[in-house]
């Protein structure tokens, strides 16, 4: 019998682990798309945004490899629409962002991709998934979380259309470092993320892992902070990954010796990844067998 009760509850009971779940970006484009999103807020939200013209924007970002989400500001919306976009390059140590803003959704197919037609934006910027439409657990637990951190940062704020990860609700993802977080409406203090995430730092405990790594250093970075206690969002870059069957074995630059951190991927009993999932699915998780 197919368990009918929300995904991200679902998750939660079998204690889901979040680290290794990012989902991968080392470029992307946030375009405002205001109002009421369909499954897909590009595809199907005939209201705001011409579906031929949605697509078109989309295959483009896509053939840039670029990872495409449509944003919103938290709360009411302005009878007048906007149209502000943002570029993030999540590359580690070349993290970039910049931002401006068209007149028309049709000029975002006049987007120069690599950033060059926009301003430098100071950051951070905040996105938390709400795509109700697309899931109902985003919706539920996100609008929530987004609010509560836009009370403190009511610029870097935004709501998100699907990035991946529903079972997580509520999601976030801090660019431009594309730091990816889950379960966030845990926080007792949502906002305080964005906060250490200014100051350099991280909160591992939600971390579902940082876009630009696989999701194996995801996992490795992940036990190196539970065993030294340490925040740096730069800590720990990888050195090198090699595999061999089921055991990965990560190298993380780290003082005085580097830090190898050896995993075993297995797979996860069947669940369901999302609320409008039928059939469940194995999943790739990992699980440590040493540091050294």
């Amino acid at each position: 019998m197919i368990d009918q009760r929300p995904c991200s509850v679902q998750s939660r009971d079998r204690h889901d682990p979040l680290y290794g779940t990012a989902s991968a970006g080392l470029a992307w484009l946030l375009l405002e798309v205001s109002g009421g999103w369909g499954a897909s807020a590009f595809r199907e939200s005939p209201s705001i945004l011409d579906p031929a013209l949605g697509l078109a924007i989309v295959r483009r970002a896509e053939a840039a490899g670029m990872r495409i989400a449509a944003i919103r500001r938290p709360g009411r919306r302005t009878p007048t629409p906007r149209w502000r976009w943002f570029i993030a390059g999540s590359t580690p140590g070349q993290e970039s962002l910049v931002g401006g803003e068209v007149t028309s959704p049709s000029e975002y197919l006049d987007l120069p991709l690599d950033g060059s037609g926009g301003h430098p934006v100071d950051g951070p910027l905040v996105i938390v998934c709400a795509h109700g439409r697309h899931d109902q657990c985003c919706a539920v637990r996100g609008r929530g979380v987004a609010a509560a951190i836009a009370a403190r940062y009511p610029e870097e704020t935004w709501e998100c259309s699907h990035v991946g990860g529903d079972r997580f609700a509520a999601t976030m993802i801090l660019l431009p470092h594309g730091l990816s977080y889950g379960r966030v409406d845990e926080a007792a203090d949502p906002a305080g993320i964005v906060t250490l995430y200014t100051q350099g730092r991280l909160d591992d405990r939600l971390l579902r892992g940082r876009s630009a790594y696989p999701h194996a250093v995801q996992t490795a970075q992940h036990f190196a902070r539970l065993a030294r206690a340490d925040d740096r969002i730069d800590a720990y870059a990888p050195l090198a990954v090699t595999e061999d069957g089921q055991i990965t074995i990560v190298v993380l630059a780290a003082e005085p010796v580097p830090l190898t951190v050896t995993l075993r991927t297995r797979l996860s009993e069947p669940l369901l990844s999302t609320c409008h999932a039928r059939i469940p699915g194995r999943v790739k998780q990992f699980e440590l067998i040493a540091i050294d």
